[in-house]
């Protein structure tokens, strides 16, 4: 699929039909009653040219959705689930594609499409009729890059889609309608009756586009997550003054969701909003050491505290480095790329098992704390071999084991 914007009808029916059939959708087409449609985000990413990682396919019918899902399951041999048996709104799985099958709501194709939260997420492709149904101007906002709403009730019936105007800004690089903002200030806080659950999704999403910046930044001008003083903590950063081209595309991909989640969500709200214990540790250690080096200088950090920095950090430090002096990123950045510097990632020439054998000691606490010297010494240049960190192994036994009378 080429990577351009289609305008032009008779082109976008043309690719929907192409990536039908290249998806093996079109085996399902003949389980489908007359007037069923495509909708959604599906026919949205072929007229941008996107190729999302997962597919997502919406489809409507006129009645009977859970009846009309479990035959196409048992026909394809998919996985069907039922997500809302009062609306009749079901998912067939199949390898990476998810086709959700849901009943039309309103009596006439327009209503249902008038209904849904974005213009562009409104334009329909009637299969019977092999061609596009477009009543809220959807292609139109698509040419332009707008997030427009039809109705403001639309995201009040599901405030969660507020949260979604910033994915699609992330993800899409789209503006937000001027009306759509205001809308946004006045009922952000009606985020706070959405199940935990989808907001946590919907904040990963944001954070993982390849314009997660400018979504991030909208989202802390919104004070989405918080009053308006949420963001005078000093752990809080300018955003639109930092510099990330110093990072590889990878590290972008890996590093920078974590420092956007740390900057707009605190540790309360990450434990509300039922983020991954992992995660929640990870911010609480980023704040731990901007404090931290708020008071002191890092040429003042001791041998102890540096090397603990490190080994708490280090599987991350990335997520760390604007939290720096300007003048000390881009050397820690190059430092933690070279997997050989012992002191941005620390190791060991020994185990707890060759200590024990060689030292002739027994588990306990001492080996963690002889191992923790060990590791810091490696990455002070004061040890280069195996022969060397037995004898400073054996010393350091002498003068820091218990004592027997």
């Amino acid at each position: 699929m080429k990577s351009s914007f289609h305008t032009d009808h008779t082109l976008i029916i043309d690719e929907l039909e192409k990536s039908i059939k290249f998806h093996n959708l079109n085996y399902i087409l003949g389980f489908l009653p007359k007037g069923s449609y495509l909708v959604g985000g599906y026919i949205r990413d072929i007229i941008l040219g996107r190729e999302p990682e997962k597919v997502d396919v919406d489809i409507v019918v006129p009645l009977n959705a859970i009846e009309i899902g479990k035959k196409i399951a048992e026909n394809i041999g998919s996985k069907f689930i039922i997500l809302d048996e009062k609306r009749e709104v079901v998912r067939i799985i199949l390898n990476h594609i998810y086709i959700d099958i849901a009943n039309q709501v309103s009596s006439t194709i327009e209503g249902d499409l008038c209904s849904r939260d974005f213009s562009i997420n409104s334009i329909a492709f009637l299969f019977d009729k092999k061609c596009l149904f477009d009543p809220l101007n959807g292609l139109k906002d698509l040419e332009i890059s707008l997030i427009r709403t039809h109705s403001e009730n639309n995201l009040l019936n599901d405030p969660l889609r507020i949260l979604r105007c910033f994915r699609f800004v992330s993800e899409l690089n789209f503006k937000i309608d001027l009306k759509l903002v205001d809308f946004i200030k006045k009922n952000k806080g009606k985020l706070y009756h959405v199940a935990k659950e989808r907001i946590n999704y919907e904040i990963h999403k944001i954070v993982n586009g390849k314009n997660a910046l400018e979504a991030v930044i909208l989202v802390k001008k919104f004070n989405i997550f918080g009053s308006d003083n949420f963001y005078k903590n000093s752990f809080f950063l300018d955003l639109e003054k930092i510099n990330y081209p110093e990072f590889n595309q990878e590290e972008k991909e890996k590093f920078l969701p974590s420092f956007f989640i740390a900057q707009i969500l605190d540790v309360v709200f990450l434990e509300k909003l039922k983020f991954s214990k992992a995660e929640i540790a990870k911010t609480k250690l980023l704040r731990k050491w901007h404090f931290l080096l708020e008071t002191k200088n890092i040429a003042q950090l001791t041998e102890s505290d540096r090397f603990t920095l490190h080994k708490e950090l280090e599987m991350f430090l990335p997520s760390f480095i604007f939290y720096l002096p300007q003048n000390l990123r881009l050397d820690w950045l190059h430092r933690w790329r070279d997997n050989d510097d012992k002191l941005f990632h620390p190791s060991n020439l020994l185990n707890g098992e060759v200590i024990k054998k060689n030292l002739k000691i027994k588990n306990g606490p001492i080996i963690g704390h002889l191992l923790h010297y060990l590791s810091k010494e490696l990455a002070y240049k004061r040890l280069n071999n195996f022969d060397e960190a037995i004898y400073k192994a054996k010393r350091w036994i002498e003068q820091n084991a218990p004592k027997c009378d």
